[in-house]
């Protein structure tokens, strides 16, 4: 008789109920998907008698995890799209144009008037002043208003570089601050593209940085990669400014420090405003898509405590003065301020319909991209394509099991079909563990299931083979069985420790598709020493039990 204590028979017998009751829903894909979505719209409160028999196509008591088919099974679209860091040069010399202006002003006895020059490199600040023998004395105030860079590897560096030359004084970031600048930008921008795709609920996207300038963008089950493009290639660039004018020339010249902006709902209309924003809408904490007074469709906003105050202050000094809210360099509005809005919150209104109202309030509420996105490549994968990958690999993973069996039953006689019962309930746990992760599955990971098959089998040689050994040493059936999965359990472990430190290192190194490899093949790592040891191991000894043999055949 094999001796199991029985919390390990317990243990081993509710892991493998376990893994069946959350491997269960894939079974039934397309009807636990359909509601998952169901549920997840019901409790963000919109109900409907559709939406409510989805939700009842599947047990609420039941795990409803499923594994999320990747790209390359499920088809959808595939974008490489590169950050434009270069804009953030030039709205970093905006917003500092104001501070250096007054500092230079203050002392107007030394440095004369200052004016800024508009012409040249839109990354640099071009500064004139009435007094060139001044210019030492401007450059270190300038200098006094740098900041140091805000990175490890900036070594304590200034963010701003100037030099004069004559009655010209040129401003720009220095070398660390622009590296700095850069690796802020494209981060700030991949993590508002991934909010933004996660808003409207596409399942499983694989948004991956690429390179110094690149983001990747994988979204399984859209249509086309233009729906990917009109979601996340909107800047939605929100400010608050001041109305200088209101024009309907074209070609109006705005003055120095001002910028000439379309109205976005009266044609031929345009803004004279100031460049420096009062408020942005980085200072934004939500948007909702609402209605205004009128029963028209607008987005309520609300500031954070810095731009409320702001935001307060000023309403409050510009009584009767118009204020423009400006969206990707279109005036939205350009309402007269009432009175002072002290609360930081507010309402976008204009021509908008439903759906438009919830899409800015979505872009607003994600944040706007810090520069422009350029698609570099844009790829549309169709389902055909996806199912024809399912088919491969299904195809792939039947051919190897049909094979092992061969082997197996083959080699071992019994004790080759104990080693596939146990390898169906390894796969079954890879699938279990998947879906309660709510990983994705892609072609690559697939192949890492291929690859567990051998080495679940693999482990179940080991111990066979020490069994064989102690027979031929003469021990009983029961001392054999003991002896051989007493020695072969610590070549199986370092065998799969090893192999789980290459995968280990695949995932956090590689990228894409050799990230889902190294995701299946870890997975497999850990159910191939449950099932090849333990599960192994149980059913032998139930069929001791039942058959209690005299001498065994391995």
């Amino acid at each position: 008789m094999i001796f199991i204590p029985l919390w390990q028979r317990l243990l081993v017998v509710l892991a493998v109920v376990a893994g069946v009751l959350f491997a269960l829903p894939n079974l039934f894909y397309d009807r636990v998907e359909r509601h998952n979505d169901a549920a997840a719209q019901i409790g963000a409160g919109l109900t409907t008698p559709e939406l409510e028999a989805d939700a009842s196509l599947w047990p609420d008591w039941l795990p409803s995890g499923l594994v999320h088919l990747g790209l390359d099974l499920r088809g959808g679209a595939s974008l490489l799209a590169e950050v434009q860091v270069e804009d953030v040069y030039a709205s970093r010399m905006d917003v500092l144009w104001p501070e250096i202006r007054d500092a230079l002003a203050a002392e107007r006895d030394t440095v004369g008037f200052v004016t800024r020059d508009e012409e040249g490199d839109a990354s640099q600040l071009r500064i004139r002043i009435s007094n060139p023998a001044g210019a030492a004395r401007a450059i270190e105030i300038v200098r006094g208003l740098a900041q140091p860079v805000a990175s490890f590897t900036g070594g304590g560096a200034s963010d701003i570089e100037v030099v004069a030359n004559g009655d010209l004084l040129t401003v720009q970031l220095s070398e660390a601050e622009r590296a700095a600048t850069d690796s802020r930008t494209v981060q700030q921008a991949l993590e508002i593209v991934r909010r933004r795709i996660d808003e409207v609920g596409t399942r499983e996207p694989n948004i991956v940085r690429q390179g110094s300038d690149r983001i990747l963008v994988e979204v399984p089950g859209v249509g086309s990669a233009q729906e990917v493009k009109d979601l996340i290639g909107t800047t939605a660039q929100l400010t608050f400014q001041p109305v200088v004018s209101r024009t309907a020339d074209a070609e109006a010249d705005p003055g120095t420090g001002n910028i000439l902006l379309p109205s976005l709902d009266e044609e031929g209309v345009f803004y004279v405003l100031e460049r420096a924003p009062v408020v942005t809408g980085e200072e934004l904490v939500d948007a909702q898509p609402s209605f205004d007074q009128s029963g028209n469709p607008a987005v309520s906003f609300r500031f954070n405590p810095q731009g409320a105050r702001a935001f307060g202050e000023y309403t409050a000094e510009n009584i009767g003065a118009p204020f423009a809210i400006v969206l990707d360099e279109e005036v939205i509005s350009a309402p007269v301020i009432q009175s002072a809005i002290p609360g930081g919150s507010g309402i976008i209104t204009g021509q908008f319909t439903v759906e438009e109202s919830t899409d800015l309030a979505v872009l607003l509420r994600a944040g706007a991209l810090p520069a422009e996105l350029t698609f570099l490549e844009e790829r549309t994968i169709g389902p055909e394509l996806g199912r024809d990958s399912i088919e491969a690999g299904q195809t792939a993973a039947w051919a190897a099991m049909v094979l092992v069996l061969i082997f197996m039953v083959a080699s071992y006689g019994a004790f080759g079909v104990v080693a596939m019962v146990a390898l169906v309930i390894n796969i079954v746990l890879i699938i279990a563990i998947l879906s309660a992760l709510g990983a994705a599955l892609t072609l690559p990971g697939i192949a890492g299931i291929v690859l567990t098959m051998g080495q679940a089998v693999d482990a179940n040689v080991l111990i066979y083979e020490r069994m064989r050994e102690e027979i031929r040493r003469g021990a009983g059936p029961v001392k054999a069985v003991q002896e051989g999965f007493a020695k072969a359990i610590s070549a199986i472990v370092d065998a799969n420790v090893t192999t789980f430190i290459v995968a280990a290192i695949m995932f956090f190194v590689g990228s894409g598709p050799i990230r889902g490899f190294a995701v299946t093949l870890a997975i497999g790592v850990v159910t191939t020493i449950i099932t090849g040891v333990f599960v192994t191991r149980l059913l032998i000894a139930l069929w001791f039990a039942r058959t209690r043999p005299k001498t065994i055949v391995v």
